[in-house]
């Protein structure tokens, strides 16, 4: 709406990305193109490394996957 309101055009003058795939980025106009987490898969890891932590292991670096969503926005 800001950018709308300065007369830029989504996409067409200005990109527009966000992250976490919200349910605002859906509603918003034009709707936003985003990355997506595995909200799932980082609470279980996040409880793997916080046992392994707990039970003396030394910090571990986790990597996962990300989904690149494409809306109007980009």
């Amino acid at each position: 709406m800001a950018l709308s309101r300065a007369g830029r055009r989504v996409p067409e003058d200005v990109a527009v990305g966000g992250f976490d795939d919200s349910s605002a980025a859906v509603a918003a106009r034009p709707a936003l193109t985003t990355m997506r987490q595995p909200y799932m898969r980082i609470s279980a890891e996040m409880v793997r490394l916080l046992l392994a932590a707990i039970g003396g292991e030394p910090p571990a670096a986790v990597i996962l996957p990300t989904e690149f969503i494409r809306r109007e926005s980009a």
